[in-house]
């Protein structure tokens, strides 16, 4: 008699075993469970900054950045030294037509035609002539240095690594890009459309207006400005636009 409960008692313990089974057998796939726990962890930030060409080294003087726009501004005028009137048969539009005719010596400024005329004394003779005003100290000392430099086609970056358009103020950026690349047009008693660019007041007046921005960006509607000259780069096509957007600041 007494092994009917031993065997009653093994038999709901082999029950329970199977039930504990089962339960293990239906549990659920992850697949299925869509309240469980998601990633959280955002994609990286996609970097957009432009690492194209060579970063422009303050060391450095460089050709397509700063030299030929300055002479194109200053020289490469009608009447002057552009393809259609290259006066004394001087064209200065191109890194080609600059060293044509042996007018720049590499390694000596003291020798080349093209800085020799840039310092001369007499007003007839000097380039930009009068009643052009004569370059700045900063600017012969420019194309000084490139001569010294090699005379080289160079070309950097202007926005590498991504273009700061933080703290654009005239003194700082403004007036020194007005004096390279629009200066040579747009100053003097013969100022071009009669848009003078040499002071805040001017700069200021135009970058109100909408013409600075929209021509140094070759918007529809504006006239394309350097005249006769690349496009400004990206980066301080931008840093115009910042500046006119923060209220231009001196």
């Amino acid at each position: 008699m007494r092994i009917l409960p031993v065997i009653f008692f093994f038999a709901l313990l082999f029950g329970a075993a199977l039930v504990s089974c089962r339960h293990e057998l239906v549990l659920p796939l992850a697949s299925d469970n869509p309240g469980g726990p998601t990633d959280t962890i955002p994609d990286p930030p996609i970097d957009t900054a432009d690492y194209s060409g060579v970063p422009c080294s303050p060391d450095t003087v460089y050709f397509q950045n700063q030299v030929l726009p300055l002479l194109i501004a200053s020289c490469a005028k009608a009447g002057c030294h552009d393809a259609i009137s290259h006066k004394e048969g001087v064209v200065t539009v191109s890194y080609s037509t600059v060293m044509a005719g042996g007018n720049v010596k590499a390694g000596n400024p003291g020798g080349s035609k093209l800085y020799k005329v840039m310092i001369d004394n007499d007003p007839g003779d000097r380039m930009p002539p009068a009643p052009d005003a004569p370059l700045t100290a900063d600017q012969l000392a420019l194309v000084y240095k490139w001569i010294q430099q090699g005379a080289l086609n160079n070309e950097c970056n202007e926005g590498w690594g991504g273009c700061d358009t933080t703290g654009v103020g005239y003194t700082n950026f403004i007036a020194p890009l007005m004096a390279n690349q629009c200066n040579g047009c747009h100053s003097g008693a013969n100022a071009s459309g009669g848009i003078k660019l040499t002071t805040y007041n001017e700069v200021r007046s135009m970058g109100l207006s909408g013409q600075l921005y929209g021509s140094v960006a070759w918007l529809n509607g504006y006239k394309a400005m350097p005249d006769g000259g690349g496009q400004m780069s990206t980066c301080y096509v931008n840093k115009v636009k910042a500046w006119v957007d923060a209220g231009m600041p001196q």
